[in-house]
């Protein structure tokens, strides 16, 4: 088995989605289906489901990824652990994060580095919701915890260490906030709050879609800054907020109802670095992050 097949049949088993795996692996689509189908050759069995609308595990595939998902990470936990010790890691590493659990979990990485690597320092500092990448690409952060897919070809990501649904911030009197579940279909039914700045296309999709799954177009609402500025608007009425539904315990507000999605896929959030300077104090934060995802009570991945 070579390490290309290996990486790629656990990014797919995780992902479940050829383009996001291709974009982790910096592969083209049909590479990663060809890995993936010498690692069925080899096992003698399909490990994957495909259809035109979803890929998932088949039994034999579930059993392999169970089996060889933690030897993987323990492999590479030996390797940064060896380099660690080899090198030394004394260093400042910045770290942005998006969201109040994505702070969070930054913050008991942090922690729990403290016991393990003594010598490395960790500074957070919030990522602006205008500029999700500009800090990082500058130099500020030197990785950053935060909402993925990223698409950018100058940045590299890891995995989802934790998923979270989607709700719809509305204002208490809409007729909206009286439902215990929305549907993607119902944001045609109020308009969206966006976010002010030069956003990624995905980026800017992923806060305030143009058109229901059913290609009904979705109104504009207001440009926002931050997130405080966003629930001050949905409040008076100007229109709604797509947010993880993590928002709602950490900026519950009168007069704003977080409503859960009941057909969204869920939010995933991991780390993100420039491209090719990944360094050893950065993968010992990704191996601690990992860990302290693993054991989050609420959404670990």
């Amino acid at each position: 088995m070579e390490r290309d097949e290996l990486e790629a049949f656990l990014i797919l088993a995780e992902e479940l989605h050829f383009g996001r795996t291709a974009d982790r692996m910096r592969l083209s689509r049909s590479r990663i289906s060809q890995l993936v189908q010498r690692m069925e050759r080899l096992v003698g069995a399909p490990l994957f489901v495909r259809t035109s609308r979803r890929v998932g595990l088949t039994a034999v595939g579930r059993q392999l990824h169970a089996d060889l998902a933690p030897l993987h990470r323990a492999m590479e936990d030996a390797v940064d652990r060896a380099r660690a010790t080899a090198r030394g890691i004394d260093a400042v590493l910045h770290v942005g994060f998006s969201t109040p659990l994505a702070g969070e979990i930054v913050l008991a990485t942090a922690e729990a580095l403290r016991g393990t690597h003594p010598g490395l320092a960790v500074e957070i500092c919030e990522v602006p919701l205008t500029d999700p990448y500009g800090p990082l690409r500058k130099g500020e952060y030197d990785v950053q915890f935060t909402e993925l897919p990223v698409r950018e070809v100058d940045l590299g990501q890891g995995p989802a260490l934790l998923r979270d649904g989607r709700a719809l911030a509305v204002a208490a009197g809409h007729p909206l906030a009286a439902r215990s579940a929305v549907t993607l279909e119902d944001l045609a039914d109020i308009p969206l709050l966006t976010v002010a700045g030069e956003l990624p296309d995905h980026l800017a999709e992923h806060h305030a879609p143009r058109h229901t799954p059913a290609g009904r177009p979705i109104l504009r609402g207001p440009a926002v800054t931050n997130m405080q500025e966003a629930l001050m608007l949905v409040a008076a009425g100007r229109g709604g907020l797509l947010s993880a539904a993590h928002t709602a315990d950490y900026h519950a507000r009168p007069g704003v109802r977080f409503v859960p999605f009941q057909d969204a896929e869920p939010v995933g959030y991991g780390l993100v670095w420039r491209a090719e300077e990944a360094t050893p104090a950065m993968r010992a934060f990704a191996a601690a992050a990992a860990k302290v995802a693993r054991g989050h009570v609420r959404t670990a991945a």
